[in-house]
């Protein structure tokens, strides 16, 4: 040490190098034997000893300097990696949420015309359904409650015949729990009048049947009745009175609304087949349908939304997994780029590892230099990438249709998507994920090059220079 201290040329050495840091230390220590520069030394010193000297040679190291070629490579490379982490982390973000404004959207459609809950009677029906309904508003969370009746019935139209579910319902109550009258695009739902046998249908099924308004209709009930010459299918004629569309296709080409009272007829069930129930917060369905299975008293048998549709959204959850999977392979790639900028920083860098361990530095602060490096590496990029991710997730309704109408494409056409515009649910919970496998991936992409720097010995790393 007292070699590289005192002899006059090593200034020189170093600043060709490119190592200003190591050089400003060299000049105080310098000073402060020749007895020119005490105060002035012990500064660089204390930096040393300090952890923040740590911090700042680190910071030096991300900005890199440019003074030589290959330095100028590192600092490109450096910047290829932290824009793949900030796009790895942008899109992972505006995918998600994409994904998430499909499933709302989707979900949000379904429920329109389904039920938050559905109470049913053991016995097989609610002969006193308005006793039911009362007992389920007692809870906070209920908002309405409305009878139905339903079956699986064949409807023909000339040669046509289909298969479809048809729901019983009476018009007046039928808004607390649903917004099909909202949804008709032709007719009224009260329309609806018990013994009249009208019946509204979905759009897609109108189409495909080609009918329309005062239109009839003739449904055959699976339930048979016995005669003479054997068993014979119930018919009965229904006039259209009403077409809906709620935008999911599943309902509009399979789903019809009659009166309770027809229903009842129909199906020969001498009541309601159950209560359908409005929550004031959908997503705690299934923990309000377990209250009031306790609650309420009777043989009753309760089913939330999610039940109903169990398979579509947990087909819809694995989706977004494996989404989040295969995009975090682009933000592994940016740290793996990482690891490679570390290591040469570390190779070209030897020489002031090794000045630096001679002025006292240790092993472990050599390591935590390059570890803030590469992190600081990835906090930027990651920063970069939620502000961007958050800022097109927010906006994607006026950039899509801007690049539709750059380009001339259109990526939803509304003859074939039931949804013709991307929408977008961000969740700020998904972006905290984000951020911190971000910055995790970055955090141990460090760990191999600072551990090889930290091995850097001094007397071979200056042997050369």
């Amino acid at each position: 040490m007292s070699r590289i201290v005192g002899e006059p040329e090593q200034p020189a050495m170093i600043a060709g190098a490119g190592q200003d840091l190591v050089c400003f230390c060299y000049n105080a220590t310098t000073m402060a034997n020749s007895g020119l520069g005490k105060r002035l030394s012990e500064p660089c010193l204390s930096l040393l000893d300090n952890p923040p000297f740590e911090w700042t040679i680190g910071l030096r190291y991300t900005r890199a300097s440019r003074r030589s070629a290959r330095n100028s490579f590192i600092s490109f490379i450096s910047l290829i990696s932290m824009a793949g982490i900030a796009l790895g982390v942008a899109a992972l973000i505006v995918v998600l949420s994409v994904m998430n404004g499909f499933q709302k959207e989707v979900r949000d459609r379904m429920l329109s015309v389904l039920s938050h809950v559905e109470v049913f009677d053991g016995a097989g029906g609610l002969s006193d359904w308005q006793a039911t309904a009362a007992d389920a508003l007692r809870h906070p969370q209920v908002r309405g409650a409305a009878p139905f009746v339903d079956g699986q019935v064949m409807i023909t139209r000339n040669d046509t015949v289909r298969g479809i579910l048809v729901r019983g319902i009476l018009p007046s109550e039928e808004p607390k729990v649903s917004t099909v009258a909202s949804q008709l695009v032709a007719g009224r739902l009260d329309s609806l009048v018990g013994g009249e046998f009208n019946i509204v249908i979905g759009s897609a099924l109108a189409r495909n049947l080609s009918l329309n308004i005062g239109d009839k209709l003739t449904l055959i009930a699976p339930q048979g009745q016995v005669t003479p010459a054997g068993v014979l299918p119930r018919l009965k004629q229904f006039k259209v009175t009403g077409i809906f569309e709620a935008g999911h296709y599943e309902f509009d080409s399979s789903l019809a609304f009659i009166h309770l009272e027809d229903g009842e007829r129909m199906f020969r069930t001498g009541g309601p087949s159950g209560l359908r129930l409005k929550l004031a917060d959908m997503q705690r369905a299934p923990e309000v349908a377990a209250e009031l299975s306790v609650q309420m008293k009777g043989d009753l048998y309760l089913r939330d939304w999610s039940q109903q549709n169990r398979n579509w959204f947990a087909a819809v959850q694995t989706e977004k997994r494996m989404m989040f999977i295969i995009l975090t392979l682009i933000i592994a790639v940016a740290a793996f780029n990482l690891v490679s900028t570390l290591v040469m920083t570390v190779t070209d860098k030897q020489a002031d590892i090794a000045i630096l361990r001679t002025l006292g530095a240790s092993p472990a602060s050599i390591m935590r230099i390059f570890i803030i490096q590469g992190a600081l590496v990835g906090l930027i990029g990651t920063a970069i990438g939620v502000s961007l991710g958050v800022l097109v997730a927010f906006n994607i309704d006026v950039i899509v249709p801007f690049i539709e109408s750059l380009f001339g494409v259109q990526f939803l056409p509304r003859d074939i998507y039931l949804i013709s515009a991307l929408p977008s649910d961000l969740r700020w919970p998904d972006v905290g994920r984000i951020g911190a496998m971000a910055l995790l991936l970055a955090f141990l992409a460090t760990l191999y090059p600072s551990w090889h720097a930290a091995r850097v010995r001094p007397a071979e790393a200056l042997r050369h220079e």
